[in-house]
């Protein structure tokens, strides 16, 4: 049986975010996860894959950059490989954002 949704008072810090991103996070101004973001980080941070659907502007970028810079940042000082994450978009506006 699957589990309950995390409710919507879930903070970022709630999720599973290091220090690093949540000073990153606020500074930003973001004060809290949209529902795509307290879905899918707990789960992309657990390193399951996921097919995430939600509408535009609903934070589906952050959803998936936070937990790959959090994973990223951790290799520090381990032997890397000059390639360390691929993001494929489907425009060069998306591109941009992303980027």
């Amino acid at each position: 049986m699957p589990s309950a949704p995390p409710s919507s008072s879930t903070t970022f810090k709630d999720l599973g975010l290091d220090s690093a991103l949540l000073k990153s996070i606020a500074a930003l101004g973001y004060e809290e996860p949209t529902p795509v973001q307290r879905e899918t980080i707990p789960i992309l941070l657990s390193g399951r894959d996921l097919l995430a659907m939600a509408a535009t502007g609903t934070g589906k970028t952050a959803a998936f950059a936070l937990p790959m810079i959090q994973k990223l940042s951790a290799e520090t000082g381990k032997r890397r490989a000059l390639t360390r994450g691929i993001v494929l978009v489907p425009t060069r506006e998306l591109a941009m954002q992303v980027a």
